[in-house]
């Protein structure tokens, strides 16, 4: 078994404590009473803002990595499936209150979200946020924490962190 796969095994299973595995992949799977409270703030936010396009358990629009007949980019999935895992959380923020163009997405990027200043509150941005993490199995977990200012460095967990030949170029670790 992979390592990654291993870890997030053992922290699902509340094993991550065993010789080996990094206590900080470890508490990614704790959380306390005002965790659980901004997760449930943010999925009632997520379902009365996002789930519309994102669909209801963050699975996006199908055919969402290419563009549609009108050149729009459909809603990505926002579950392990997608890519939103891949941007800090300071993206992830400026591009929900900015809309994706506004928020720094790439040139010529095209998508029918809005921004939501003034609809919505950053502290409601980062209660959805924090409800998108808690549907990550640890490992998308560790790795997106890894893109944060505080996050610790992907060469620091043990394991191997890189991408499958697949991803996006630009989208993550190694391509």
């Amino acid at each position: 078994m992979r390592a990654p796969l291993l870890i997030s095994a053992l922290a699902a299973a509340g094993l991550a404590s065993w010789p080996g595995v990094s206590p900080w992949v470890a508490a990614l799977g704790r959380h306390d009473a005002a965790q659980d409270a901004q997760v449930g703030r943010g999925g009632r936010v997520y379902a009365a803002e996002c789930a519309s396009c994102h669909g209801a358990a963050g699975e996006g629009q199908s055919g969402w990595e290419r563009p549609g007949p009108d050149g729009m980019l459909p809603a990505p999935p926002h579950d392990a499936t997608g890519h939103t895992w891949q941007h800090s959380d300071a993206q992830l923020r400026a591009w929900v209150l900015q809309g994706p163009v506004g928020g720094g997405a790439p040139a010529g990027y095209r998508s029918a979200m809005p921004a939501y200043a003034g609809r919505l509150t950053g502290g409601q941005v980062d209660d959805v946020i924090a409800w998108m993490k808690s549907r990550w199995p640890p490992g998308v977990r560790a790795w997106q924490a890894a893109q944060n200012p505080d996050g610790a460095p992907l060469e620091s967990l043990p394991g191997d962190w890189r991408f499958p030949v697949t991803c996006k170029p630009g989208w993550g670790a190694g391509g």
